[in-house]
């Protein structure tokens, strides 16, 4: 059975996409820490990221790269933080999550809540700036 992330890939669930490349999707969390938090994966449904081919590894860390410079120009704060757990979803992904301190990172606490207009204005916001920067 395909993971839920295989299945936004193939256009099954509808996400609010930011970033897409032949490899890789990023789109924005439907349960954000804070405004902004994005998941990157593989469009290869591989559970574990330390599962991934090194090559593929690589290159999703430097997807991920593109997707934090435009988070960042977008979401004001200090950092993009990177967090990587891959226990709610059999399918490896990295979460980038705008932060201006280290508790703006902890999953425990209360998820941020937006409207679908609110999600897909920031989405197209995100994508915009990183179309920018890979473009120019």
């Amino acid at each position: 059975m395909p993971s839920l992330f295989t299945r936004i890939v193939q256009g099954e669930i509808p996400c609010y996409k930011v970033a897409e490349n032949d490899s890789f999707l990023a789109f924005l969390d439907i349960n954000p820490l804070m405004k902004g938090h994005t998941l990157c994966i593989p469009k290869v449904e591989i559970d574990y990221l330390f599962d991934l081919p090194d090559d593929l590894i690589q290159e999703m860390i430097l997807f991920s790269k593109q997707v934090a410079k435009g988070l960042q120009e977008v979401i004001p704060c200090n950092r993009i933080g990177v967090t990587v757990i891959g226990l709610e979803v059999p399918h490896a992904h990295i979460h980038l999550i705008p932060i201006n301190t280290i508790g703006d990172m902890n999953f425990s606490k209360p998820k941020i809540r937006f409207s679908p207009q609110e999600m897909e204005q920031l989405a197209n916001q995100i994508a915009d700036s990183i179309n920018r920067h890979t473009k120019g």
